[in-house]
């Protein structure tokens, strides 16, 4: 691209950009393994190393340990424990309610099921809705900006409208959806939020919970839901899922991928898309310049996604409200009915993948 058009797409992203309270570079991460991970490994019932045994040999050391012997080594290292993938879910939702009320002095609302919990930084979680050991059915709904441990009303009313809905389409399936908070999002739109720096500590991140959730689960491979920069995230660890980490890939109000194309993901998953007509993040110029910009818009005829319509979406965090095209879109891939979908009348991808 020559200079001066650089310099125009650049302006034009600022711009864009600017029309949200504007962030500067910088929003602190998150690194490292939970506090009480020296003690965990010191401990005499030998457990795995959170930062370098694998989901699926961490569900295996907790097979051979047994119940009793899990929850006892949970009590003593809740934060480890309840972040740790691979482990047995319901350990871990007790590991993480002990940590929260170690931190919070209280415990959280009955009935949460807490799969993550860090309240370091601004602090990140995974929050499971439905019962997942039963589930036939997995969602897996990642956020974008603004979102956090005391700011998630948007991924919280997501989950739970996408689980309505699949409960209301096919009840057999048992379903369960999981609100993934799991990495530092950019704290509001500007700088942070227009860079990959968050994405790519995000995505391996993402990318360690979902083999983790492979390990547990007997459910088809989840669909994962990206929303936002949520797409970013998704994008930039997509190359690194098993075929059982993820059947589909839906990147939603997103901003780009971080790809060229569906191809260029590199992942087995199915890909798809879809966007609102009066969604902001349209504005977006689909385009990397001086390392701002997340590239093509996944919806476009180019990339290769499944575009699905979102015709009746309002504005950019409505796709998953009731009534709408989108969410029962969404619902219809999440249960793998995909010739309930509605295409995008552009979409030779979507219209093929009906007819198989």
């Amino acid at each position: 691209m020559p200079r001066s058009r650089r310099a125009v797409a650049a302006a034009t992203l600022f711009a864009v950009l600017g029309t949200g309270s504007w962030s500067a570079f910088g929003t602190p991460l998150i690194t490292g393994q939970p506090p009480g991970t020296a003690a965990w490994l010191a401990d005499g019932a030998g457990p795995p190393d959170p930062a370098g045994a694998a989901p699926a040999e961490v569900a295996a050391y907790f097979a051979a340990l047994g119940p009793a012997a899990a929850g006892r080594l949970a009590e003593r290292h809740p934060r480890v424990a309840g972040n740790l993938d691979g482990a047995p879910p319901e350990l871990r939702y007790a590991a993480n309610a002990r940590a929260w009320m170690a931190h919070f002095g209280e415990p959280p609302e009955p009935g949460r099921q807490l799969l993550a919990f860090d309240p370091r930084g601004r602090g990140t979680f995974a929050e499971v809705y439905g019962d997942l050991a039963a589930a036939e059915r997995i969602a897996v709904i990642v956020p974008g900006t603004g979102n956090d441990l005391e700011r998630h009303a948007t991924p919280d009313a997501m989950a739970r409208g996408l689980l309505r809905r699949m409960a209301q389409d096919d009840p057999s399936a048992a379903p369960a959806v999981i609100a993934w908070v799991g990495y530092t999002t950019p704290g509001e739109i500007g700088a942070d939020a227009a860079a990959g720096r968050l994405a790519e500590a995000g995505a391996p991140r993402l990318a360690r919970f979902l083999a983790g959730l492979a390990a547990v689960t007997d459910a088809a491979p989840p669909a994962v839901f990206c929303h936002s920069y949520g797409a970013v995230v998704c994008g930039l660890a997509a190359a690194r899922l098993a075929p059982e980490d993820a059947g589909d890939l839906v990147f939603f109000a997103a901003p780009g991928t971080r790809a060229s194309s569906a191809e260029a993901l590199g992942t087995t998953a199915r890909v798809w898309a879809a966007r609102a007509p009066e969604d902001w993040v349209g504005r977006v110029p689909d385009m990397q310049v001086l390392g701002l910009g997340h590239g093509p818009d996944p919806t476009g005829p180019a990339y290769g996604a499944r575009v699905v319509t979102a015709r009746t979406v309002d504005g950019h965090a409505g796709y998953l409200e009731p009534g709408t095209d989108a969410l029962r879109n969404f619902s219809a891939i999440a249960l793998g009915d995909h010739t309930a979908v509605t295409c995008s009348p552009g979409s030779q991808e979507c219209h093929d993948a009906r007819r198989r």
